[in-house]
């Protein structure tokens, strides 16, 4: 462990620095850059680096973005970081007296679950981010997390067991392109699994949401949850938990959205429900239509809804629903259901009426939402919904729907 507040490269932005920073903390950073000449006692350099970085934290860590003093890193690893809401519901999963963040990185992550823990240590390879979390630790009211600024995996051969060990492998190959397998990734999960459960109670390992789970799920023994988290309806992290006691090969999976504004919704199946789960389709639209929560339809829980929720589901492959009655609870977006018809020129014309603009979803059509947009001459927006679809009776029809 290094006192980087000692280090010679931790020094303070200069006083015109930090001043040229509270002034300009809304501006276009474009704009600034181009301005550097008429500022010659200014870290211009600098001053673009924190007031991206503040900007950004405003909507992805609001929490930390009232703290002045606080320093952000450079571009890429802003954009690599977590979220407040994500960073949130990690440390919702874990508690214990110990923990290690393997892959430190701007140190959101490590922050967050901290506070479920009496000791932690923070592990990263670049000593640039070890100095600003050094930095930032303590005025976040964090200063018992130690520093280690080395390679992960030679800390973890090395260091005491733990209760709960984090580790977000880097997605990105030598060329800067992402990647998404796990054996792709650095450090490789894949060939430190048993080296992990050996030296954390508990492991959790954050990864890319375009993974395959069902590939994931094959390529690691030692899982015991899944938790799928989506954001405003869009899927950010797949998280594994690895337990070396883990028994069963029946593996929870846990659906997460975090809406902008309200309730967390939450949906938890397991694979053998779903093979087993008997679906109820229909031919024929009801009152209501359903459509899932992103985590749900990544995580492929299409008839678990069904048994869950007093639902039919559309077709197969569509993996729309629809009841008589509203289900407020449902994991996803609910619509009333206007009206329908066939994909005729007539009908489609008398569904729209003087309807301009539209937001238009397709679910196991075949088209395109820009090809069909087209097609019935509709603009994007407003507070109407259509769907594109196939019933259980392999019927296409345009659905017009109004938020529930």
């Amino acid at each position: 462990m290094i006192n980087f507040a000692t280090t010679e490269t931790m020094k303070k932005l200069s006083e015109e620095t930090q001043a040229f920073i509270r002034l300009h903390a809304q501006d276009n950073i474009k704009s600034l850059a181009l301005q550097a000449a008429k500022y010659p006692n200014v870290d211009m350099r600098e001053a673009i680096t924190q007031i991206s970085g503040r900007q950004a934290s405003a909507s992805k860590i609001p929490s930390w973005q009232a703290l002045d003093d606080l320093l952000y890193p450079r571009h890429l690893s802003m954009e690599q970081c977590s979220s407040e809401g994500t960073a949130q519901y990690k440390s919702s999963l874990v508690s214990g007296d110990s923990f290690t963040d393997l892959t430190g990185g701007f140190g959101v992550d490590c922050a967050f679950m901290a506070s479920r823990f009496k000791e932690v240590h923070y592990v990263e390879r670049q000593e640039e981010l070890c100095e600003i979390a050094a930095h930032n630790f303590p005025l976040l009211g964090l200063s018992y997390i130690k520093i280690h600024n080395t390679e992960s995996v030679a800390y973890l051969e090395q260091m005491t067991p733990v209760d709960w060990i984090f580790i977000d492998p880097a997605r990105r190959d030598g060329h800067g392109g992402k990647t998404v397998a796990i054996s792709d990734c650095e450090p490789n999960v894949e060939e430190l699994e048993e080296l992990l459960v050996s030296k954390g109670g508990k492991v959790m390992v954050k990864l890319s949401p375009m993974l395959d789970i069902a590939r994931a799920l094959t390529t690691l023994q030692h899982i015991s949850e899944v938790h799928i988290v989506s954001a405003a309806n869009e899927c950010k992290e797949l998280l594994l938990v690895l337990d070396r006691q883990a028994a069963s090969a029946d593996i929870p999976m846990h659906c997460i959205n975090l809406p902008t504004m309200g309730e967390m919704q939450s949906f938890s199946f397991t694979r053998e429900a779903e093979q087993q789960a008997i679906c109820n389709y229909t031919s024929s639209l009801k009152h209501y239509l359903y459509e899932p929560n992103a985590s749900i339809l990544k995580a492929g829980g299409f008839k678990s809804v069904t048994t869950q929720y007093q639902v039919e589901k559309l077709h197969p492959n569509s993996h729309l629903y629809t009841s008589d009655y509203l289900i407020a609870d449902f994991p996803g977006r609910a619509f009333e259901v206007v009206n329908h018809c066939t994909f005729n020129k007539k009908e489609i014309k008398e569904l729209l009426g003087n309807i301009k603009k539209a937001n238009l979803t397709i679910r196991n059509f075949p088209t395109t939402v820009a090809e069909l947009r087209k097609r019935i001459k509709l603009a994007e927006g407003g507070d109407d919904y259509l769907f594109a679809t196939t019933l259980s009776n392999d019927k296409r029809v345009l659905v017009l729907c109004k938020k529930a």
